[in-house]
């Protein structure tokens, strides 16, 4: 498909209403959450029911960085197992959600204070697939992944989610999926959650309810539970996309609030 042909379809797939689509971040944890009838997995299921009918999905998933900020533009993107070690019926899982040019070419225009490279090889990363086949198992709706740019600091992409709050009112979801709390290092085989991570997790929790972006996006300042709790930002910059869509005073709820293996955060936020 053209630009011009995809620039031409885009006030037909993605035109404006007066409702929001709400936002989420997903705590997403392990790949097995795909496939276990747990209560992280029973809580992506209620929580997609409980979603209006999206026209489709922007994911930015934390296991998709890049250099330079990239936009799937594939009509049929292909679903990753990128992870290992797992039970087989983990490898054979299949998400078979169309892609959609339209969406990505949108999601360029919305992101014009940045260059943003149509990329047609990615697919769906688990950060992704595993989290939509509880929430929208008919895989039928548009999914378009937005990658994290690996140069750049948190206020970069918090900055940037402020352009895609237009994408709510065209009928996008707009998903982050990472982890609030990700130490795989220390992490156990065992449920429960270090006092560290259990600090920081509630401290982000009432950072939210107070709006305080600022302070969030300025982590490292949060002190020692924050150092451990994010050694590497990648599943804490997902976060950073959904609270940069949020509205002033819009209602914010959680769900899936537990922290296990003692250093992964299940916690997911719904804005809207």
């Amino acid at each position: 498909m053209s630009l011009n042909q995809a620039l031409l379809e885009l006030n037909d797939a993605f035109h404006e209403t007066d409702l929001q689509m709400p936002a989420l971040f997903i705590g997403h944890g392990s790949p097995l959450n795909a496939i276990e009838d747990n209560e992280f997995s029973q809580a992506w299921i209620e929580t997609g029911k409980a979603l209006p009918r999206p026209s489709a999905i922007l994911c930015i998933s934390a296991h998709w960085e890049t250099i330079g900020t990239q936009v799937t533009a594939m009509e049929h993107p292909r679903t990753i197992h990128d992870f290992g070690g797992f039970p087989t019926a983990l490898y054979e899982m299949e998400y078979p959600a169309p892609g959609s040019p339209e969406l990505a070419y949108l999601t360029q225009e919305s992101l014009s204070n940045v260059s943003v490279r149509l990329e047609r090889s990615w697919g769906l990363d688990h950060g992704a697939w595993s989290v939509l086949h509880r929430m929208f198992p008919e895989a039928d709706i548009p999914v378009v992944q937005l990658s994290l740019d690996r140069t750049q600091p948190p206020l970069f992409h918090y900055s940037l989610a402020k352009h895609l709050i237009g994408l709510r009112r065209r009928g996008v979801l707009i998903l982050g999926s990472g982890n609030m709390v990700h130490n795989l290092r220390m992490a156990v085989v065992q449920d429960g959650a270090f006092d560290w991570a259990s600090e920081f997790d509630e401290r982000l929790q009432k950072l939210i309810l107070d709006g305080n972006h600022q302070a969030i996006v300025d982590y490292p300042s949060l002190g020692p539970s924050a150092r451990l709790a994010v050694p590497t930002n990648e599943h804490f910059l997902p976060l950073l996309y959904t609270l940069g869509v949020q509205e002033p005073k819009e209602p914010v709820r959680f769900f899936a609030d537990r922290v296990t293996y003692g250093a992964i955060s299940m916690r997911s936020v719904r804005i809207g």
